[in-house]
């Protein structure tokens, strides 16, 4: 099983004050910095062979940098899998930087999520990172739907991939987290789009909205990946229920590996 959506947490992220409507969710701390051989160790837990793992950039902040991202995979002996980040408000720096990121690291994929930027992923700063993406042939991952830390949900609604699917029809573009409350959205562009995924980072089974269940089951089975959003789900946790959704051993198989050994380019 592969994981489409995780990070392995530095103290910085673990402790920006963007996250404290999430510990009250989810009433955790969501402080803890656990080693690499901690987060192998939940992989193991839940049958996960390689979790993409992510760098997180926000304007004037760093959280998790594309080098430690590095470190955490190198440690990890491969059982992380890298996805680099970049300061969007810097255009040709980010550009050289996914270049670093994808030929110098060996990363898969790249994550900007709008709502830390406050504008949408049609807004022109994402252009180059889409333009640099699809030039390394890699995929452009980000979030649709509302939004856990006090931020404007409205820039994730999963309908602005659709004009980004146009501007770009062979870039690959994952959107995590399900788009809720705007799943039917999500589902369109995914329907109408190729090249547009959907992961479902962040919601446990039993939470997975029935018209995303019913997609899977038939048109959508080659379009949706299984993701946790670790720390704050595990993926064991993330997985609970998934036998009552009734998938066939096909459309299990798919989302819980093959797409996402096909979309990442993973062996």
């Amino acid at each position: 099983m592969i994981d489409a959506w995780m990070q392995h947490p530095t103290a910085r992220h673990s402790a920006d004050p963007i996250f404290d409507s999430l510990r009250r969710w989810t009433r955790s701390e969501l402080t803890a910095t656990p080693d690499v051989a901690d987060t192998v160790a939940v992989l193991d837990e839940a049958g996960i062979s390689h979790a993409l793992t992510s760098a997180w950039y926000a304007p004037h902040n760093v959280m998790i940098s594309n080098d430690e991202v590095a470190s955490f995979v190198e440690e990890s002996g491969g059982r992380l899998v890298g996805v680099g980040s970049v300061d969007i408000s810097r255009p040709i720096e980010a550009m050289r930087e996914i270049r670093r990121c994808i030929n110098d690291l060996g990363f898969k994929a790249i994550r900007v999520l709008p709502w830390l930027w406050s504008v949408p992923p049609t807004d022109r700063l994402f252009y180059p990172v889409y333009a640099a993406c699809f030039e390394l042939g890699v995929p452009f991952c980000t979030q649709i739907g509302h939004t856990g830390p006090l931020m404007p949900s409205e820039v994730g609604r999963p309908i602005y991939l659709d004009q980004v699917a146009l501007d770009f029809p062979d870039l690959v573009v994952v959107g995590g987290h399900i788009g809720y409350p705007w799943t039917d959205e999500a589902i369109a562009v995914a329907t109408k789009h190729p090249n547009v995924f959907i992961d479902t980072s962040a919601y446990t089974a039993d939470r997975y909205p029935p018209q995303l269940v019913e997609f899977m089951r038939h048109h959508g089975s080659q379009k949706v990946l299984f993701g946790s959003n670790y720390p704050m789900i595990t993926p064991a946790k993330a997985l609970a229920g998934l036998d009552a959704l009734g998938l066939d051993d096909t459309v299990r198989q798919r989302f819980l590996e093959d797409n996402a050994k096909r979309v990442f380019g993973l062996s």
